[in-house]
């Protein structure tokens, strides 16, 4: 029998549950570790949106958590609190309807970037990563994470921009997928990562790459580089083979 191996072959179809458990458990991976800081939401398109709850870390959410909300952040189905920072995401859904998946954390490179209010360049090819999207500096730090003012500020500096640098805070990063959100974060914090060392090692800022390898990975959706999330998720479905034993109730 002739066969032909595709990306989407090589993991099981996910819920949209199982799909926010696996990107946190993997971004975790990448250095999107901040204790109980970070959320990710999806846009069921009702009115709801999917979070990973309050007072569970990234690595240990397992289906079963995952809570849904109303776009008022109030909790309609779940066992945990719904996330104190969860303002920012609230703005983002009411205001920006292209956006299916946001995730925002506290990354170490990409806080510290946002800290100094600089926007590092993408020093290589693993900074890009095919994940597109435009990065902006976020520069106004509004207020604390339950104020929906300081969010309503933050979404509106955005713009269009699908990354954003949050100045004192962290970074934001949204697409239409968890699959380009997934590709989105960790070219992030690659790219801040590898413009930190390359400053600290006394070289200058000044990108090898090509404007039009630039442009071609900023104009991507995110959803091109077919195998990447997928072998992602293989590594933790290795790392916990019952992860998707505890399905609980799915809404796809």
């Amino acid at each position: 029998m002739n066969f032909t191996p595709t990306a989407d072959k090589l993991i099981p179809d996910l819920s949209p549950r199982e799909e926010i458990v696996l990107l946190a458990r993997t971004l975790w991976r990448e250095g999107y570790n901040d204790h109980l800081a970070g959320h990710i939401t999806i846009n069921l398109g009702d009115g709801t949106l999917l979070c990973n709850p309050w007072l569970l870390t990234w690595d240990e959410i397992r289906p079963r958590d995952i809570i849904r909300i109303d776009l008022d952040g109030k909790l309609v189905e779940g066992d945990w609190p719904v996330p104190l920072g969860i303002p920012l995401h609230l703005e983002l859904h009411r205001a920006r309807h292209d956006v299916r998946v946001a995730m925002h954390s506290h990354p170490l490179y990409g806080t510290v970037w946002s800290d100094i209010g600089e926007v590092p360049p993408a020093m290589d090819q693993s900074s890009n990563l095919g994940g597109g999207g435009d990065l902006v500096l976020v520069a106004e730090y509004g207020g604390s994470v339950d104020s929906s003012d300081a969010a309503r500020q933050a979404v509106d500096a955005m713009a269009g921009a699908e990354l954003a640098l949050l100045a004192g805070h962290g970074v934001f990063v949204l697409g239409s997928t968890v699959r380009a959100v997934h590709q989105r974060a960790v070219a992030l914090e690659q790219r801040c990562h590898h413009a930190w060392m390359v400053r600290a090692a006394g070289g200058a800022l000044n990108s090898p790459l090509p404007a039009w390898f630039v442009d071609r990975s900023r104009n991507s959706d995110g959803n091109g580089f077919r195998g990447f999330w997928e072998a992602m998720v293989r590594a933790e479905l290795r790392a916990d083979p019952t992860l998707l034993d505890e399905l609980g109730l799915d809404i796809d």
